[in-house]
């Protein structure tokens, strides 16, 4: 099997995948700020990115600034790490003896506010944030390395969730850890409206995206990982407090003014070219295992 750099290994989607890949007979490696020493390094440093590439067959490239909130905070280093390390990955792999693919983590917001739902992967792209921007920016780079010999995709993600290490502040588990407890929800903008993503799901369709570019796959295009199936912040609320049966309440509050009101993605793509995909984890089913799973750590603590 083939040796694959992840960078963002100690992420949600990383560390999902490389337990995937190396259970599927891959050898993996990670590029991460968080990793233990022999795996550290930043994508904005050129010398820890072409140490890790070499020896690669393809690069899975997750690592970024992957909030919305994080890029409105500091868009410099949103800009720095989302775009320069993404350069710095591609000029490594076309530099590379062993002429490794990448598969570039891109975002359901890099289309913004689509005019019509469900959004296919032709839609406009249309930012409305420093973060929607970079992602744009780095598929614009996919496409440049493409034409320069790099075999490269794009994967686009939506809400991916499913675990209790994932950053406390994302919808999700932020719901169902506060339901669970039976204390306050806080809903910005309860109106809008979103799929979400179970990590097992979103893990299967990028080990079927490997297989492809290992397979030889070239010239993909962007493709969705995401249930195409909507609902609104405030009936998410809901069902996490009606899942985990306390009393929790909800504290409505505006929507946050650099943040997309509506997206849900149309995954007929995915389906077609990664052998029948199909986001199999209901949110109802994935919001339950949270709930329990955050119960487990609090009674273990």
């Amino acid at each position: 099997m083939s040796k694959i750099l992840v960078t963002g290994a100690c992420g949600l989607v990383g560390t999902g995948l490389v337990a995937a890949l190396r259970a599927r007979g891959h050898e993996v490696s990670g590029l991460d700020l968080r990793a233990e020493s022999g795996e550290r390094g930043d994508t904005r440093r050129p010398a820890d990115v072409a140490r890790a590439v070499a020896g690669a067959d393809g690069v899975v490239h997750l690592a970024a600034v992957s909030r919305v909130v994080w890029g409105e905070r500091d868009p410099d280093r949103c800009w720095a790490t989302n775009v320069t390390g993404t350069r710095n990955v591609l000029e490594a792999c076309a530099a590379a003896p062993s002429g490794p693919w990448v598969l570039f983590a891109s975002s359901r917001e890099v289309y913004g506010q689509p005019a019509a739902l469900p959004a296919t992967e032709d839609a406009p792209l249309a930012p409305v944030n420093i973060y929607g921007r970079s992602k744009v920016a780095g598929e614009e780079l996919m496409a440049a390395y493409r034409v320069r010999g790099v075999r490269t995709a794009v994967v686009r993600l939506a809400n991916v969730y499913g675990s209790t290490a994932d950053h406390a502040d994302r919808v999700v588990p932020a719901f169902a850890r506060a339901a669970g407890a039976g204390l306050e929800l806080r809903v910005d903008g309860p109106e809008n409206t979103f799929d979400f993503t179970h990590l097992d799901d979103a893990v299967e369709g990028l080990g079927r995206l490997v297989a492809l570019l290992d397979a030889g796959a070239d010239g993909l295009p962007p493709i969705h990982l995401l249930p195409g199936r909507p609902v609104t912040l405030g009936e998410l609320a809901r069902l996490a407090v009606g899942l985990a049966g306390t009393r929790a309440p909800l504290r409505f509050a505006p929507p946050r003014n650099y943040d997309v009101s509506r997206f849900y993605g149309d995954p007929s793509r995915s389906a077609r070219l990664l052998g029948g995909w199909v986001a199999e984890v209901p949110l109802r089913v994935g919001v339950a295992r949270l709930i329990e799973e955050f119960r487990g750590l609090e009674v273990a603590s």
